[in-house]
């Protein structure tokens, strides 16, 4: 049976937050179980500037094993995911992966959010107003009953644009604030998935019992959270600790100052399968970091080639 070729807007199509909130989840009680392995991304560089980013992972539960390959130079990036059949070693589909990458980002932290936050969390703060920003919002409002909802960005009119789109997306108050720490103040949740190379909050705002989804740096240059944020955080959680060690930015600093050690810091699988806690009182302070696993592309490839087979959506590869 020759493989399928998925296009991003049959992944569109196909997925929704709420499916693939459900399909990371038990990508993540798979790691625990043993039963699935994720292998960090690493990158590739040549002048111009040019990266070629790689990431594979093995889903034994589910029969399958892929990888995740991107291509990026300014102004362009590229998406794949090829996905394989364990018991046949042959190639199931290649799918275009631009907004599965930002559907899956978001329901890590979904799933996070759901087994961290306080149950009831009703106000969050977002930081960034782009693709990912979207998504993140979009997983919260599934595992929280969001009534409001403040962002900031830099751009006025993105941000304003934003507060638009998401309040019909989400069917919630959402707002533009002109000041950054305006949105990290009095939040029950607060999400950051922006560009910055630096801290776009002050962490001394933070209200006690907020949750943090920390989403925009998989660069050891970048942070997008201060060190004061690292020390307040009373749980810290990694959707995966080896791929927050060779990427996590937002760590980097606050590791320089002892602030927080690896062995303090816990797996996100840990605390779905209830070996660790994801909040000890309803008080504390709790930190979501999310890189991006492989795991999570390849699980939801593996739900879009059942949906797509059933739909009979997707070209047959002509080998």
């Amino acid at each position: 049976m020759a493989a399928l070729f998925i296009t991003e807007d049959e992944v569109r199509d196909l997925l929704d937050m709420e499916t693939a909130i459900e399909v990371v989840e038990q990508a993540f009680v798979a790691l625990a179980e043993g039963t699935a392995e994720n292998v960090p991304r690493a990158r590739a560089f040549a002048p111009g500037p040019f990266f070629l980013h790689t990431m594979s992972a093995t889903a034994d539960y589910l029969g399958v094993s892929g990888w995740k390959n991107y291509s990026s130079r300014p102004g362009y990036v590229e998406f794949l995911v090829g996905l394989y059949s364990i018991e046949t070693g042959k190639l199931i589909a290649l799918i275009e992966a631009d907004y599965l990458g930002q559907l899956r980002t978001g329901a890590a932290s979904g799933v996070a959010t759901d087994y961290m936050a306080r149950p009831d969390s009703k106000v969050v703060g977002v930081f960034g107003t782009g693709k990912q920003a979207r998504t993140q919002l979009k997983a919260v409002c599934e595992t929280r009953k969001i009534n409001y909802v403040e962002v900031y960005s830099r751009n006025d009119e993105n941000r304003r644009r934003f507060a638009d789109e998401m309040s019909e997306l989400c069917n919630t108050e959402v707002e533009p604030v002109h000041a950054p720490d305006t949105a990290a103040t009095e939040k029950d949740i607060v999400i950051t998935a922006t560009g910055s190379s630096a801290p776009v909050f002050d962490g001394r705002v933070l209200d006690e019992g907020t949750h943090l989804n920390v989403v925009g740096s998989n660069f050891l240059q970048k942070a997008e959270i201060d060190v004061t944020t690292v020390r307040r955080a009373d749980v810290i959680a990694c959707d995966s600790i080896a791929q927050c060690q060779l990427e996590a930015g937002d760590f980097s600093a606050a590791l320089t100052e002892h602030a927080i050690d690896w062995p303090l810091m816990h797996e996100l699988s840990a605390i779905v399968t209830g070996r660790n806690t994801g909040r000890p009182q309803k008080d504390s302070v709790t930190l979501f970091k999310s890189t991006g696993l492989a795991i999570e592309d390849v699980a939801l490839a593996a739900k879009l080639v059942d949906l797509a087979t059933k739909e009979r959506i997707g070209k047959p590869l002509p080998f």
